[in-house]
């Protein structure tokens, strides 16, 4: 059998057991919208231990990722200043990790008050949905 033969042969078995495959999770019995479908939840304490710990790690980070700055940057001096080449590049290796690391510092503390401020609208939200709707049952017994 010829490799365009056996390569026809697979293609027309492969197309008598075609049948659908969905990449998702089954829908749960009873269609959506109803009180089996899920809502968008957020959970003040997962929100709060994340924004902790975008703060904690900002706050480490803040005292350890600068440890050797002073120490380093006066060792890329001395060996500039000794005419060694490798003064230039302990700099600009100073400089980089000066400039990741504000990078990063920057990016914990969006985090955390982003976290902080979602926390904040998603409650304040909460409220005015509450409220709206004590208003809206209120309305339904002047009618």
């Amino acid at each position: 059998m010829s490799f365009d033969e056996e390569w026809a042969s697979a293609r027309g078995q492969a197309a008598q057991n075609v049948s659908m495959r969905l990449n998702h999770l089954a829908p749960e019995p009873g269609g959506s919208g109803g009180p089996s479908a899920k809502d968008l939840q957020v959970n003040q304490d997962h929100l709060g231990a994340l924004g902790s710990a975008a703060y904690s790690l900002q706050d480490t980070l803040t005292a350890d990722g600068n440890i050797a700055e002073a120490s380093t940057q006066t060792a890329a001096q001395m060996l500039t200043v000794s005419s060694f080449l490798t003064g230039g590049a302990l700099q600009t290796v100073h400089d980089t990790w000066k400039s990741q690391v504000s990078a990063l510092l920057g990016a914990c503390a969006l985090i955390s008050n982003h976290l902080d401020y979602s926390a904040a609208s998603h409650q304040k939200e909460e409220a005015d949905i509450q409220t709206s709707m004590r208003v809206s049952t209120i309305n339904s017994y002047f009618k």
